[in-house]
């Protein structure tokens, strides 16, 4: 979907939690870190990665994603819990958790700075 001649934008905030995990092993992990970091080199992908080094807390303790597009109203939430995922479209919700995600977005690097970090978790697996 993403190498499509038209792809559509996606953007990732990560915690460096879940890149210094070892799901499948150093050699697995290694070679997912250094997946998503090629990944970042196209001009449609931006992961931004929230450093242990953060000065504040972020409030995000689940997977959320956030789908949005040239039309504000249809934008909607999916985020996943231990029991189901949720679907969210009202508008305040949808509101809420865009400001929860702009917090996160600015406690992160910037995405070239992101694509360099996770090289370096990836050459410490």
């Amino acid at each position: 979907m993403l190498d499509r001649e038209d792809p559509p934008e996606f953007g990732a905030i990560v915690h460096e939690a879940a890149l210094r995990m070892r799901v499948g092993g150093r050699k697995v992990a290694r070679e997912q870190l250094q997946h998503l970091a090629e990944a970042t080199e196209r001009p449609n992908v931006t992961v931004q990665v929230i450093p242990f080094a953060i000065d504040r807390f972020i409030d995000i303790t689940q997977t959320v994603l956030y789908a949005g597009g040239v039309v504000p109203q249809l934008d909607t939430v999916h985020i996943d819990t231990p029991i189901r995922g949720l679907c969210l479209d009202a508008a305040a919700d949808v509101h809420r958790y865009r400001l929860q995600l702009d917090v996160a977005r600015q406690a992160s690097l910037e995405p070239a700075e992101s694509r360099g970090f996770i090289h370096h978790i990836a050459r410490d697996m």
